[in-house]
């Protein structure tokens, strides 16, 4: 295709050069953006009375002629064009003659290409918010079917106290909510028209960027005709979010990994989203959330590329910035598989609620709450935190044979935990323990107990679903 550029140079480029320049095999992605915006920008030249209005028709004819056939797949777009700006304009010209040389006027490439990543920015920005929102949706439904399977809570990865499947589930729709909320504040800022700007400096003609803006569904334009052209802030945010996001799905991939091991069993994930061993006939692997974990890293080496690609650029325009466009597509297409991976993997995933609530009962996570009891007695809860503890490191010393308690490795044997231990064992550590001891220590007791805003009872859970349903 012949260069639109050609005047001051001779446009004669080395076919090296036109490959290592040419960006149509990552911008043609915005060819509706491209061709929405032309139509628009035609649209104010005829308002302003800077381009006949027969003309315009033409233009805008013509544009939704080429929009048409590119969805039909009747016009193929030809990746040996410089960018998707030259080839519509290009196209629009061979079709409807040299009055399609008139769409340019007022604008350049740079105010071009800005526009066209804000107006598909903000369409993706949408397209992922519905996704999360499924996936939030899952997340909820799911929790409201587990409101009552206990396991454990881990923190250092420790077992720690008891929790319901439920809760664990609605901290990561509370996460995925404020991703959400991230994109929707960073969409008023996306949705700012910088066409208009020109090159850098503006334009001679009386042109109208307010009414073009509005005929974009714009929320304003951006006011400083440099920084129009120029920034980028948004799509390093953008990267940001996206981060952020793929940070969320990492941590849940990480502990899906974790759960589906045999050593835990917690859940299983479906044959559909796992794979097996090429050697060993026995494996399962939890492959999609490894990936997903993968992925991660890709979507954060964007965010610093785009960050370093900023860096040192001098205003205004400068060729790096086409660098942008492949980095945040490339984080915007990762991110939107690996949560509609996430759907599938959790909406087929079986909860092995048995083994949670048997694993639960195993390592002494209710110990907080045997302070508690002690507290409730009169007790100050640092000496009864000493006592819980000591009561603990007893019953990790001595195991069980029948009625009698023995330190021995043979024979069939059974741990002590602190609701099997006989009170008048409990009572050597303080006289303040009683039989109702056990129903405080009870593991749905506990959970149910923990009634502070937020905690793990029920009602809490009932106001959490509600909080995301909003």
């Amino acid at each position: 295709m012949s260069k639109l550029w050609k005047g001051r140079t001779s446009a004669k480029t080395s076919v090296l050069a036109d490959e290592f320049n040419s960006s149509i095999k990552i911008d043609k992605r915005m060819y509706k953006e491209d061709i929405e915006g032309s139509m628009a920008h035609v649209a104010m030249l005829s308002h302003c009375n800077i381009i006949l209005k027969s003309d315009a028709k033409k233009i805008t004819d013509g544009l939704s002629k080429i929009l048409k056939d590119i969805e039909s797949g009747k016009l193929k777009i030809d990746d040996k064009a410089e960018d998707i700006h030259m080839f519509v304009e290009e196209v629009l010209t061979k079709r409807i003659g040299a009055v399609g040389k008139k769409l340019h006027t007022a604008r350049s490439r740079n105010d071009q290409v800005a526009l066209d990543i804000r107006l598909n920015l903000r369409k993706e920005i949408t397209l992922i918010n519905f996704t999360i929102d499924k996936l939030i949706s899952l997340i909820i439904d799911i929790a409201d079917k587990n409101r009552d399977t206990i396991m454990s809570g881990f923190t250092h990865l420790q077992k720690a106290q008891p929790i319901t499947f439920a809760h664990y589930l609605l901290a990561y729709g509370m996460m995925f909510k404020r991703d959400m909320e991230r994109l929707y504040d960073l969409y008023k800022r996306v949705n700012i028209s910088p066409i208009g700007a020109c090159a850098l400096a503006g334009t001679t003609y009386k042109t109208d960027r307010v009414y073009e803006a509005r005929l974009l569904d714009m929320d304003g334009v951006c006011e400083n005709s440099i920084d129009a052209v120029s920034d980028r802030d948004f799509i390093v945010e953008f990267a940001s979010d996206l981060s952020i996001i793929s940070m969320h799905l990492s941590r849940l991939a990480e502990e899906m990994i974790i759960f589906t091991s045999a050593e835990f069993n917690y859940i299983e994930l479906s044959d559909a989203v796992t794979t097996g061993s090429s050697i060993m006939p026995q494996k399962k692997n939890s492959d999609m959330a490894e990936l997903v974990r993968g992925k991660t890293g890709r979507v954060y080496g964007n965010l610093m590329n785009i960050l370093t690609l900023l860096k040192g650029l001098p205003l205004a325009y400068n060729k790096d910035m086409q660098e942008d466009k492949e980095l945040i597509f490339d984080s915007i297409d990762t991110v939107k598989n690996c949560i509609n991976i996430f759907i599938e993997m959790l909406s087929t995933m079986k909860i092995n609620k048995e083994r949670m609530r048997e694993d639960a009962s195993a390592g002494f996570i209710n110990a907080t709450d045997l302070a508690d009891y002690l507290v409730t007695k009169g007790m100050a809860f640092r000496d009864a935190y000493k006592i819980s503890g000591e009561i603990v490191s007893y019953c990790l010393k001595n195991k069980r044979d029948g009625d009698n308690y023995c330190n021995k490795s043979d024979g069939v044997v059974q741990k002590i935990t602190l609701e099997n231990l006989p009170i008048e064992e409990y009572k050597k550590f303080s006289k303040l323990f009683d039989k109702d001891v056990y129903k405080f220590i009870d593991l749905e007791t506990c959970v149910n107990r923990r009634t502070s805003l937020g905690g793990a009872s029920p009602k809490n859970i009932d106001r959490q679903i509600s909080f995301l349903k909003k």
